[in-house]
């Protein structure tokens, strides 16, 4: 059996019907694989389709702010792709004449681009016999081939990159490509695959073995620690609030939230008043503070669980710098905080 033309001939018959996968526009790849890293299809598509109605090219997305790109990226999570989004967006069109690089090595030299979204765009838009290696990938070569090696091991990225290059056509590498990651993503699937029907299933090891649902391997991921954020909400009578900006490193960098008082443990109200105290988050007289969520909100990360609790705080007055609840949608915010001003009636 030809393993590359077995997938390529699945993929003609069953790939699906995706908005990028109309252009070999390296602008519209690079926009697509960067949004689809750590999210899925069905979610990612939508803000595809607002990045490009908002931004039709590198240039206009170069020109935009850094506060409306994270603005229009809300939702997605692992806002550090935004912000490098941008910052290469800036890249292109003012040191690279606004044209993407044309090469594997070179666009691997573009910040937040690794070695799977270098791959392709240079087989999609160029071309370029380059592997791609996404969990798709993973998947069904591991199972294909019956490996265990642990595919986020320094050997086991090696080892199943060596056998994705050894494994190309001598031509269409972008169909190839696209070919192999949409058959693990809707035929070889991480749950309950359909073997009966799979074109592969009389050569794979994994399938003869019975190691289809321990293939492929992964190293055990990293303890999850717990965090408590008690956010301080400002109400005032004349209907602002207050925000303040992430500076610091982190996944939230840049983004805006409510004054935060981070506790060990979860508090109640009695036992929050003796940080309100020592603290300047709140600097004008409060009249009364309410819990508005009865238990916490639980917000999990890659390696976080924030247990989040949402104090508002009536006041008076506001500070000088206090926003408009009418315009609060305008700041870019976590997902966690979004969904609490959604849900907040004023």
């Amino acid at each position: 059996m030809n393993f590359h033309s077995t997938l390529t001939n699945w993929y003609s018959v069953n790939k699906r019907n995706l908005p990028w996968r109309t252009s070999k526009n390296p602008y519209n790849i690079w926009l697509s694989e960067i949004i689809l890293q750590q999210t899925q299809i069905k979610q990612g598509q939508p803000y595809y389709e607002a990045f490009l109605a908002n931004y039709p090219s590198v240039q206009a997305l170069a020109a935009a702010s850094e506060t409306a790109v994270l603005n229009l990226w809300q939702g997605l999570g692992y806002y550090s792709r935004a912000r490098n989004l941008h910052f290469t967006a800036k890249h292109i069109a003012e040191n690279l004449n606004g044209e993407f690089p044309k090469d594997y090595k070179s666009l691997l030299e573009l910040k937040g681009v690794g070695d799977y979204t270098a791959s392709a765009i240079a087989s999609i838009c160029y071309e370029e016999s380059v592997a791609v290696v996404d969990g798709n990938v993973y998947r069904v070569l591991a199972r294909y081939f019956g490996i265990d090696t642990p595919i986020n091991s320094t050997e086991g990225i090696k080892q199943f990159k060596t056998l994705a290059e050894s494994l190309l056509p001598l031509s269409n590498f972008g169909d190839y490509n696209q070919a192999i990651m949409e058959f693990g993503s809707r035929q070889c699937k991480p749950q309950s695959p359909n073997c009966d029907i799979c074109p592969l299933a009389s050569t794979c090891k994994a399938y003869a073995t019975g190691s289809i649902k321990v293939l492929p391997v992964k190293l055990k991921k990293t303890k999850v620690t717990k965090k408590y954020f008690n956010f301080l909400v400002m109400d005032s009578d004349d209907h602002k609030t207050y925000l303040e900006q992430r500076t610091e490193k982190g996944i939230w960098q840049q983004l805006y939230q409510f004054p935060l008082i981070e506790t060990p443990t979860a508090v109640s109200k009695e036992e929050l008043l003796p940080y309100l105290e020592v603290s300047d988050k709140i600097k004008m007289p409060y009249k009364n503070i309410t819990l508005f969520n009865t238990s916490d909100i639980i917000h999990k990360l890659s390696h976080r669980e924030l247990h989040v609790k949402f104090w508002i705080i009536k006041t008076k007055n506001a500070p000088e710098n206090a926003i408009a609840w009418s315009n609060i949608a305008t700041y870019p915010v976590p997902a966690v905080i979004e969904r609490f001003i959604n849900n907040f009636h004023i």
